[in-house]
C-alpha cells in the first residue's frame, strides 16, 4: 500500500524550562539550566536533594479543582500540554471527525507519586483499608490517554505505550504508523511524567544513577563532561498533533514539519547499562534512517540520548561514528538533558519538539555545562557546548534509550510544500 505523508500540527510543552513552547524554546537557545533544589517534598535526608521540577505550576491555574484532585500530577500536566497542543492546531468538532481522531500516549512510570501517598497512608493507620476510590485510576499509566480523548471527544485508536526512557518517542513512532497506515486522520500523542518524591528519587539514588553535586545544582547535568556523575531528574509534558499531510491541508492547519520515519532496537544485554559497544544505539539508528529512506548524509542534527551518565554518554558517540562515519563530524550533536534533566518517560518528545524548533529555525541548542573534555570521546565531534548555533537544518535525529535496553529514534524534516 502506499503509505501517506505526516506532519506535525500542533505543539504543546510543560518542562522545566517553561510552561509553554515560546518559554521552553527561548531557554533552551539561552543555556537555562532547570536544575535546582527540590521543592516538593523534604530532600535534605537523599543523596541527590535537586531536580528539574516545573517552574511557578499549580494545576487549579488551568483544571478545576475538583478536577485535579482526581488526577495524579503526571496526568494533570498531560491533559494541561493537550489542550495547548489541540489549540495550537486549530482542532475543532467543525474541522475534524472525532472517530478519526486518536490519542497515543505514554509515560515510564505513571501515577507514582499517587501509589506512594496511597500506601503511606495505609501504612501510618491501623490497617484498616482506607483508599481514595480514585487510587487505581489515579496511578495507571494508560488513564492520561482515557482522560485526554474524553476531553477532547476523541474517539480514535486511543492506548498508553510504556518503554522506560524511550516511551514518548515509541507513542510519536505509533502516531505516525497509524496515520500514514490510513487509520486515523490526527493522532494527539506525546508523553509525560512526574516522579520527583522521596519514592522516585530514593529508588534512582539507591541504583546511584542519579548526580550527587549538591553543591551546584545548576551543573549537575553536564553530559559529555569528563566529571559527569550520573543524571539529573525532570519532569515534564509534551504533546504534538500528528496528522496525515492532506488532512492538515485541507482544513488550513499551520504545519510544523514533517516526520521522516521512526525506528526501534533492543540492547538485549543489561537492565540498565547500555551495550557497551552501542550496539542498540548503532541499530535503531539504521532502522530510523532506513525507515525515512534517507541517507546519514541528509542529517545535519542529532538530539542524543545523553543522559550525563558515564557509561551513556559514550556508547552512544561510539554508535554515532559508526553510523555515521566521516558525516558524523559536520553533525551538530546536542544533548538538551543538560538543561532539562532527564524526564524519562516524557524525555523523548519533549526532546522531538527541540529537534522540530530547530529544524524551522535552523538554530542547534546547546549541551551547556561543559567544563572538561573527556579524553575517551572523539574531539572532532561538534557537541555544541555552551552556546546555541546557527546552521542550515534539513532534518534532524532524537534519540533515546530506555532501561531495559528499549531503544527508540525519530526522524523529523523541514516540510516543504
Amino acid at each position: 500500500m502506499e503509505l501517506k505523508r505526516v506532519v506535525v500540527t500542533g505543539i504543546g510543552a510543560l518542562t522545566p524550562l517553561g510552561n509553554n513552547l515560546d518559554d521552553y524554546w527561548n531557554n533552551l537557545l539561552k543555556g537555562v539550566s532547570g536544575a535546582d533544589f527540590i521543592r516538593q517534598f523534604d530532600a535534605t535526608k537523599f543523596k541527590t536533594r535537586f531536580a528539574c521540577e516545573l517552574k511557578d505550576f499549580e494545576p487549579t491555574q488551568f483544571l478545576d479543582r475538583k478536577e485535579a484532585r482526581k488526577l495524579d500530577r503526571f496526568a494533570q500536566t498531560a491533559l494541561i500540554a493537550s489542550d495547548q497542543a489541540v489549540k495550537d492546531a486549530g482542532i475543532s468538532k467543525d474541522n475534524v471527525n472525532p472517530d478519526r481522531v486518536g490519542v497515543i500516549f505514554a509515560s515510564g512510570i505513571g501515577g507514582l507519586i499517587t501509589f506512594q501517598e496511597e500506601v503511606t497512608n495505609f501504612a501510618k493507620g491501623d490497617g484498616t483499608p482506607r483508599f481514595n476510590p480514585f487510587f487505581i485510576p489515579k496511578m495507571i499509566l494508560d488513564i492520561a490517554a482515557g482522560h485526554i480523548s474524553m476531553r477532547h471527544g476523541f474517539r480514535g485508536p486511543n492506548y498508553a505505550v510504556v518503554s522506560a526512557c524511550a516511551s514518548s518517542t515509541n507513542a510519536i513512532i505509533d502516531a505516525f504508523d497509524n496515520i500514514r497506515m490510513g487509520r486515523a486522520d490526527i493522532i494527539v500523542s506525546g508523553g509525560s511524567e512526574s516522579v520527583i518524591s522521596e519514592a522516585g528519587v530514593g529508588g534512582f539514588n539507591a541504583m546511584k544513577a542519579l548526580s550527587e553535586r549538591n553543591s551546584d545544582p545548576a551543573t549537575a547535568s553536564r553530559p559529555y563532561d569528563k566529571d559527569r556523575d550520573g543524571f539529573v531528574m525532570g519532569e515534564a509534558a509534551g504533546v504534538v498533533v500528528v496528522e496525515e499531510l492532506e488532512h492538515a491541508l485541507a482544513r488550513g492547519a499551520k504545519i510544523y514539519c514533517e516526520i521522516a520515519g521512526g525506528g526501534a532496537s533492543a540492547d538485549a544485554h543489561h537492565i540498565t547499562a547500555p551495550h557497551p559497544d552501542g550496539l542498540g544505539a548503532k541499530n535503531v539508528m539504521i532502522a530510523t534512517l532506513k525507515d525515512a529512506g534517507m541517507q546519514p548524509t541528509d542529517i545535519d542534527y542529532i538530539n542524543t540520548h545523553g543522559t550525563s551518565t558515564p557509561l551513556g554518554d559514550g556508547a552512544e558517540v561510539k554508535a554515532i561514528t559508526e553510523v555515521f562515519g566521516e558525516h558524523a563530524y559536520n553533525l551538530n550533536i546536542s544533548s538538551t538533558k543538560s538543561m532539562t534533566g532527564h524526564c524519562l518517560g516524557a524525555a523523548g518528545v519533549i526532546e522531538a519538539i527541540a529537534c522540530i524548533m530547530s529544524v524551522i529555525n535552523d538554530v542547534v541548542p546547546p549541551t551547556i555545562n561543559h567544563f572538561t573534555d573527556d579524553p575517551e570521546l572523539d574531539p572532532r565531534l561538534n557537541f555544541t557546548f555552551n552556546q546555541a548555533q546557527q546552521r542550515p537544518i534539513r532534518a534532524a535525529l532524537s534519540n533515546t534509550f530506555g532501561f531495559g535496553g528499549h531503544n527508540a529514534a525519530v526522524i523529523v524534516k523541514k516540510w516543504v510544500p
